[in-house]
């Protein structure tokens, strides 16, 4: 394998021949083998749109000339379009605040820069990471204004399929309407409703979650670019910093703004906390749902489509593998926000050190939830009511009677239960039926009165 050499502060080092990184990125690798995972590409690319609205910035007042500009957005619109995702190695969990990832996009965009120029990969003098692609920056105002950015696309994401998933639940809502059934309290009967409500109260939850998701944009929208190292914008010119934040929403489409006291948006991550909340409690309630759902399932009241062989040793064994995946997925969401928590609290002073584990954990809960309510929504779909059994256990059920007080009273449903259960008699409802009559007892417990908020006087 072929290597060039080339010098940083603390010396040379060797760097792959057709890298398209650096030396600063060379010390990451060597330094950070740890998780084997590597910077989520979507902050990759959302620090090239970053890098991009510096570069116009630093252009358009003259700090850039437009050759050295063009090349550098060039490269920038690139890696945005998903190129050259193999040349962003560096592990998810680095030291330094993000400067290694900072650094890496810096080498990457001169290199690829000094390419288009014509120029060969490691000439710096056509195009500097440092001088260059990061002039009037910091890796303290540019990661995190990246995270942000990268945060802001994946929770509009995240709401459209929130709402695939309200919608396959809405659907199953209408479609079990009228298949009446016991409800449960403490994994006990309890009173009548019917399987649509229990679908209903499913797709409610699921809207929460929707418009919750849908406002966390509001909560990353200011911004700490031009704040440089500290907030203080110190080492870039005023002008700059004003005009870098109207070129990144021209660069994004995103309502961006830079906050009012941006030392405050450097030193201070609480907004990613309170998103990461918004999340972890959508989480809960996909934990939630998909117990319940295995519950109604091993009740045989609904069926769950058959996906996969459920064991190795015994035959015909379907297990409800889809909502088993959704709970895990649920619980590594609910971790991740305590992760997110505490490297929130840990930041020092004027800045976060622990940026990169932050990031990491959030931008993989969004990923994960982005995927697990598509496959949620896709199953929901399919699932099937068993109607006999869901009337089998309404009819056996001595709960059904409550439906009964307003009409006969507490004293005289008391005695027909006592009586049924000495009786020996299975199906309460055909008991209750001889006893009080059919119309009084098909009218009480008709779907349409049993969903009805309380009862009608007349």
């Amino acid at each position: 394998m072929e290597y060039r050499t080339e010098k940083d502060s603390l010396g040379e080092l060797k760097v792959l021949q057709g890298a398209y990184w650096g030396i600063h990125t060379q010390r990451a690798l060597d330094n950070f083998n740890i998780s084997g995972q590597k910077v989520n590409f979507s902050l990759i690319k959302a620090y090239c749109l970053v890098k991009k609205a510096c570069c116009q910035a630093n252009q358009e007042l003259k700090l850039l000339d437009d050759k050295k500009s063009g090349a550098i957005i060039q490269a920038c619109d690139e890696v945005i379009e998903g190129k050259f995702a193999e040349q962003f190695p560096t592990d998810a969990l680095q030291g330094g605040a993000g400067t290694s990832t900072n650094m890496n996009v810096n080498e990457v965009l001169a290199n690829r820069a000094i390419e288009i120029l014509g120029g060969k990969i490691g000439d710096y003098r056509l195009v500097d990471p440092i001088e260059d692609v990061n002039l009037n920056q910091s890796t303290n105002d540019t990661y995190p204004t990246a995270l942000k950015i990268a945060g802001i696309l994946k929770f509009r994401e995240l709401s459209q399929n929130i709402a695939e998933l309200q919608g396959s639940f809405q659907k199953k809502e209408k479609e079990f309407a009228k298949i009446v059934k016991i409800g449960r309290t403490e994994l006990q009967e309890a009173v009548p409703i019917t399987l649509g409500q229990e679908f209903s109260a499913f797709s409610e939850a699921i809207a929460r979650d929707r418009w919750r998701v849908f406002k966390c944009e509001e909560r990353m929208r200011l911004v700490n670019i031009g704040g440089t190292a500290v907030g203080t914008g110190l080492s870039a010119p005023r002008s700059y910093i004003f005009l870098v934040i109207e070129t990144l929403r021209q660069v994004t489409g995103l309502g961006l703004s830079r906050g009012e006291t941006v030392l405050d948006q450097t030193a201070n991550n609480d907004s990613f906390v309170e998103v990461s909340g918004i999340i972890k409690a959508h989480a809960a309630n996909l934990l939630k749902i998909s117990r319940d759902l295995r519950l109604l399932n091993l009740l045989q009241e609904i069926s769950l489509p058959k996906l996969q062989a459920g064991s190795s040793i015994m035959p015909g064994k379907v297990n409800p593998v889809i909502l088993e995946a959704v709970e895990q997925t649920a619980m590594k969401v609910i971790a991740n926000d305590l992760i997110i928590t505490e490297a929130c609290s840990r930041g020092s002073l004027q800045i976060n050190e622990f940026m990169p584990l932050l990031g990491h954990s959030l931008l993989e809960s969004l990923d994960l939830l982005i995927k697990v309510n598509l496959i949620f929504a896709k199953m929901v779909q399919v699932i099937g009511a068993n109607e006999e059994k869901c009337r089998e256990y309404f009819d056996q059920s001595p709960t059904i009677v409550t439906a009964l007080l307003p009409h006969i009273g507490y004293a005289k449903a008391d005695e027909l239960l006592k009586e049924f259960s000495a009786s020996g008699k299975k199906n309460l409802r055909e008991f209750l039926t001889e006893k009080l009559g059919k119309q009084l007892v098909e009218t009480v417990f008709d779907p349409y009165n049993l969903i009805s908020l309380g009862y009608s006087n007349k």
